[in-house]
């Protein structure tokens, strides 16, 4: 809420819901060493791991309709072969035209061809040839282009359900208070508690947090995939991360989705300051620390700047504090950049959930122009989550999840 002061975190720890239960007892026994599973665990077995979730597993649903999921999966691997199509007639473009200039280089007289009459080739045997080749050709492209699009789906597939990477980056700030230099901030983004993220690897996320020991943990929406009844599970594993300062979060689209004001609830009983609109204050080392939380927008336009949101938020926001902004979609940095607010973390887009590393483009370039990453604009920073979940079909190529850990520190 508005000009909220931070409360000890562990307010909410006398509260026993209806989310506790069997696994409460289940983690109290459980080593904390098994809690952390290394990432090369991941890696072992990939194609058993990815042949389970297709034959067994959640990969072909999507949020409240299961089967949509082989439909979409078939129009991604359909614009792949076409693009590989794409590459195919380009190549045979180039190389019929660099045969063609060769041969008018290198033409033999008609006369000469006629004088050695006897070694000529005979009629039709480099058609019958040419034919041949181009059989063997397209059977090799069609196994091709089958094995790619097969590759790429096993690793987008097992790239989707590995543990998050961890980003580290050192953030520098001008005009950063003494307090809070050295401040580190773990940022999560679009959990997608879900079909495709159950209570045990949201554990092992949590887990990941705790080890990584930041200061402040803020969460920038999307923690529910569509359905209340992921809300409870959320509850059981995201109330163990632990931080100094605090677990802040704003809403997401699919939070409104999946119903805002349970989202709200289930977060607080979760233990996190749920920010609308507004600021949350906080205090290190002497330094003042504001909040900034905006809701999602209520609109589809793409890159929606927020203006009205922003300004409610900086208007609950002590003069003289380091400000921070909170935003689901990116866009809202369009406006945090002119108003002077230093640093945006936002996440929505997954990073398009798929990259082509040559040519740069990602298919989140159909929404946004701040994709994943970071961005910067005069002393007014951005940074855009991969995010950890996934939206649709459970693929991630080249775009690995994410949590980041950002370090602040005074320029």
């Amino acid at each position: 809420m508005a000009g909220q002061r931070a409360r000890p975190q562990d307010r909410h720890q006398h509260q026993r819901s209806q989310y506790q239960g069997v696994h409460e007892h289940r983690l109290a026994q459980a080593e904390p060493a098994t809690a952390l599973r290394g990432r090369g665990d991941h890696q072992v077995g990939e194609e058993i791991f990815v042949a389970a979730r297709a034959l067994f597993g959640s990969v072909w649903g999507i949020g409240r309709i299961p089967y949509l999921g082989p439909w979409i999966a078939w129009q991604i691997l359909g614009w792949i072969f076409c693009a590989l199509v794409s590459v195919y007639l380009l190549g045979k473009s180039v190389w019929w035209l660099a045969v063609k200039v060769r041969g008018a280089r290198y033409a033999v007289p008609d006369d000469a061809r006629r004088a050695h009459g006897p070694h000529r080739q005979q009629p039709g045997t480099a058609d019958c040839a040419l034919v041949l080749s181009r059989r063997r050709f397209l059977a090799r492209a069609v196994y091709s282009y089958a094995a790619a699009g097969a590759a790429l789906s096993t690793y987008g597939i097992w790239s989707a359900y590995r543990v998050p990477e961890i980003t580290r980056r050192t953030l520098m700030f001008p005009d950063l208070s003494p307090g809070l230099d050295g401040l580190s901030v773990l940022h999560l983004s679009d959990l997608h508690a879900g079909i495709h993220l159950g209570e045990d690897e949201m554990r092992e996320i949590v887990a990941q947090a705790n080890a990584l020991r930041p200061d402040l943990i803020v969460q920038t929406g999307d923690m529910i995939d569509i359905s209340p009844s992921y809300i409870p599970p959320y509850v059981r594993a995201l109330r163990d991360l632990r931080a100094p300062l605090g677990v802040v979060t704003v809403m997401g689209n699919h939070d409104r989705y999946t119903g805002e004001q349970a989202v709200i609830r289930g977060c607080r009983d979760a233990g996190q300051v749920v920010v609308k609109n507004g600021c949350h204050v906080l205090e290190r080392g002497g330094a003042t620390l504001a909040l900034l939380g905006i809701d999602d927008p209520r609109s589809w336009t793409a890159d929606d700047p927020q203006a009205h949101d922003v300004d409610a938020a900086l208007r609950a926001a002590p003069s003289g504090a380091f400000k921070i902004l909170l935003a689901h979609r990116p866009g809202a940095w369009d406006t945090a950049a002119p108003r002077g607010i230093p640093l945006t973390l936002a996440g929505h887009i997954h990073g398009g959930q798929l990259y082509v590393p040559l040519l740069g483009w990602s298919a989140g370039r159909l929404i946004t122009k701040y994709v994943m990453g970071h961005f910067q604009r005069g002393n007014s920073q951005l940074y855009v989550s991969r995010g950890i979940g996934v939206v649709g079909v459970p693929i991630r190529v080249f775009t690995p999840p994410e949590v980041e850990l950002f370090e602040l520190r005074r320029e």
